[in-house]
């Protein structure tokens, strides 16, 4: 500060002045939180809705997930998929839709061997692999599946048995066997798979070790659907970063269980809009 500088108290009528411009300020800027949290909230729901008008009202995946998918690819027939941590052929499941209704055809891949038969049985487009996918290819793991409900598991016990809590009989224990492991990336050149338009990953926890497996520029999918929950989400968002891909804000706002992913440049058409809707023309940004 310039030793030439010099103060003054302020009097009491400016006193008064700073007071009410600090309540003032600060009234507008609660309000402006609570706008900002009523917009959110809003726009959420407004996504959401949209969605549901065009592809609902019913689903099969377990969230908006498949509402989002054929919103992307604007409910395209023919395209391909590779389904990580598949599990059961069509609860809950993303890609079910796209093959019995718009004739997609792709690769599920699940540790639990259990549902290969339904899925030769009802998926006929689809083939089905028994791995857990890693960072590491001809290993094994311990994999743990809740007792009683084979939708719930992962290679991560505790997260096994609190998952198990939320099912309408839960359980507190889970199952451990051992499962052969693959690089995703060594699981494709086996099953001769050079490119494929959707990645769908819901592994638990796991969903770094799959994406350190997998050569994402070589195969280039238009579109991940990946799970995030918050102990691997900065992991997740740094490697889509690193590799050309741009989470999709719009989708953001319908479903806060994934991120969806795209290739930077990519432009995909304009989505069919609903009376009384904004359409969102904006690319993947």
């Amino acid at each position: 500060m310039s030793k030439g500088w010099r103060t003054r108290q302020l009097d009491a009528t400016e006193i008064a002045l700073v007071a009410v411009l600090v309540t003032v300020i600060g009234a507008a800027l609660v309000s402006s939180r609570y706008a900002q949290r009523s917009w959110s909230a809003d726009s959420a729901a407004q996504e959401s809705a949209r969605l549901k008008d065009l592809y609902g009202p019913a689903r099969h995946s377990e969230n908006e997930e498949e509402w989002i998918i054929r919103d992307y690819f604007q409910d395209r027939r023919g395209g391909t998929f590779v389904d990580v941590g598949a599990n059961h052929y069509k609860d809950y499941s993303n890609t079910f839709y796209l093959e019995a209704a718009l004739g997609w055809s792709g690769i599920a891949v699940d540790p639990q061997v259990g549902f290969a038969a339904d899925y030769r049985t009802y998926r006929p487009r689809t083939r089905f692999f028994s791995f857990f996918v890693s960072d590491t290819s001809d290993a094994n793991i311990t994999f743990h599946v809740t007792q009683g409900n084979p939708l719930v598991s992962s290679a991560d016990q505790g997260f096994a048995e609190r998952a198990g809590r939320d099912v309408k009989d839960p359980v507190y224990t889970s199952n451990a066997v051992s499962v052969p492991t693959i690089r995703l990336s060594d699981l494709l050149d086996r099953a001769g798979v050079s490119h494929f338009d959707l990645l769908s990953v819901d592994v638990e926890l796991a969903e770094p070790k799959v994406l350190a497996g997998f050569d994402i520029a070589r195969f280039r999918p238009s579109l991940v659907c990946i799970e995030a929950h918050p102990q691997v989400r900065q992991q997740i968002l740094d490697y889509f970063a690193a590799h050309g891909y741009v989470v999709l804000g719009r989708y953001l706002r319908a479903d806060l269980a994934n991120l969806y992913f795209g290739p930077v440049g990519l432009t995909r058409p304009t989505p069919p809009t609903v009376p009384g809707t904004v359409p969102d023309t904006a690319t993947q940004k």
